[in-house]
């Protein structure tokens, strides 16, 4: 089932940056109001300023930590309460590089609350609303290391898993209810993720790398067309199909030999 071309109210989560500012601003210019969620107010009140001069939208600011329980929240409530949201972007998450054992047991768990759990619960607030009016979709942002067990990047490999495989599963069971559940996995994107990752990407080659603004768009069209998994960027679509012939134990011992441990 195709979903809506223009959704009347879209969420966006980790909007402040990155693709969560690209959606934002793609979806303003095609006559979308918007929530925005982040961490930073300083952010998002400027770029809600600009979408609102610029395009004429409506555009609210909700300042959320998504780690903190009480933050997330706040943020469920608002999608449990406003019926009027029909789409919802889970775009909100990060990855630290470094070995597991040497990194603080913190920096791993806070990628699973925001990855995972405020991921999950976000999920299941949208769908209060949802599937009883039967509209409306989620949009789950995931990535290409979902399909690569990452040495360096264990964890948020592995919470990126958990977002495509939980995906998947959701849509089948919510197809029935009039709701599209889409989850993209972009590759290499240039976003401040590498920075806060600690992760230096500056020896991949220039054609594995895609703007913010042309994995939105593809997005947004694999949305529209219904579509379950979306894979941004053909050099992406080609390496994940290859990779999916490899035996894991296999793939994991090439991912190794490449993988560059952190800076410093």
């Amino acid at each position: 089932m195709a979903a809506p071309a223009t959704p009347a109210l879209a969420m966006v989560t980790g909007a402040s940056s990155g693709i969560g500012k690209s959606f934002a601003e793609v979806l303003a210019s095609r006559g979308t109001d918007l929530v925005l969620v982040a961490r930073s107010r300083e952010r998002l009140e400027e770029l809600a300023t600009t979408l609102r001069e610029r395009h004429g939208r409506s555009v609210d600011v909700l300042v959320a930590d998504l780690e903190k329980p009480e933050e997330l929240a706040l943020v469920e409530q608002r999608l449990h309460e406003d019926a009027r949201i029909d789409l919802l972007i889970n775009n909100a998450g990060y990855g630290f590089a470094g070995s597991f054992a040497e990194l603080p047991l913190e920096r791993s768990l806070g990628q699973i609350g925001c990855n995972i759990t405020a991921l999950t619960r976000l999920t299941h607030a949208a769908l209060s609303t949802m599937k009883p009016s039967r509209r409306g979709g989620i949009m789950n942002i995931a990535s290409t290391a979902a399909f690569l067990p990452t040495p360096y990047f264990s964890v948020y490999a592995a919470t990126k898993s958990y977002v495509v495989t939980f995906s998947l599963a959701l849509s089948e069971e919510i197809k029935a209810h009039g709701v599209t559940i889409t989850v993209v996995c972009p590759g290499f994107t240039r976003t401040e993720f590498q920075s806060r990752a600690d992760y230096d990407a500056s020896a991949m080659p220039g054609f594995v790398w895609q703007s913010a603004e042309d994995v939105v768009k593809e997005s947004l069209a694999a949305y529209g067309a219904g579509q379950t998994l979306c894979v941004p960027g053909l050099p992406n679509r080609v390496t994940t199909a290859l990779t999916g012939l490899l035996p894991k134990s296999l793939l994991v011992s090439l991912i190794g030999r490449f993988t560059q441990p952190p800076k410093g």
